[in-house]
């Protein structure tokens, strides 16, 4: 195996044990012997136990950072927007539950106030400024749109973190509902919801 290989063996590795039993839960001998390597050899590529936590969870950080970003970047209608990022949430949760129960679970190091609390902050600065005019347009203030941003974001979230586990209804009803509930409110909320956006 050349070095990058093995690099990339060890972050799989330590991902699905790091999310059987988070980082104080596994033991460095438990990665070794799953890779069939000596100690050593992951010292070596990451320093530690530590080290190699911090890499699976910058990992899957970039992932799904990288997804949502890309569900936000064509044009589109703000409503839109919102389906786009449920959908790239609950369908990261989808191929990789195990990246999804790491982010949740421990903060790393490297990312003391938690990987998801990071990854939300740069998500709710992106749907801040998309959904902007939008809120202009009603007549929010900046301010109110950040608050706001803070609140859908969390909402999808939440929703995201109860999903990972119950998997019903399918991604698409769930993603139909949040927006349901974002766009419409409470007062509005339509029996029936359906997604607007294609795919």
């Amino acid at each position: 195996m050349t070095g990058p290989q093995r690099r990339s063996q060890l972050i799989g590795i330590g991902r699905g044990l790091f999310a059987l039993r988070g980082l104080d839960g596994t033991t460095i001998e438990e990665i070794a012997a799953a890779a069939g390597v000596s100690k050593p050899v992951i010292y070596e590529h990451f320093g530690s136990k530590e080290g190699l936590y911090t890499q699976v969870v910058e990992y899957e950080f970039r992932i799904l950072l990288s997804s949502i970003t890309e569900a936000l970047s064509e044009e589109a209608k703000p409503r839109v927007l919102v389906e786009r990022a449920a959908l790239a949430l609950l369908g990261y949760i989808e191929e990789r539950t195990e990246g999804f129960r790491i982010l949740m679970r421990d903060a790393p190091p490297t990312q003391p106030e938690g990987a998801f609390s990071t990854l939300l902050s740069h998500v709710t600065a992106r749907v801040e400024h998309i959904l902007a005019d939008e809120f202009a347009r009603r007549g929010f203030t900046s301010a109110d749109g950040a608050m706001y941003a803070q609140m859908l974001v969390g909402m999808v979230a939440m929703t995201g973190q109860w999903w990972q586990d119950s998997r019903t209804p399918d991604k698409r009803e769930v993603a139909a509902h949040l927006v349901n509930l974002a766009w419409n409110g409470l007062t509005g909320l339509q029996k029936d919801p359906e997604l607007k956006s294609e795919g």
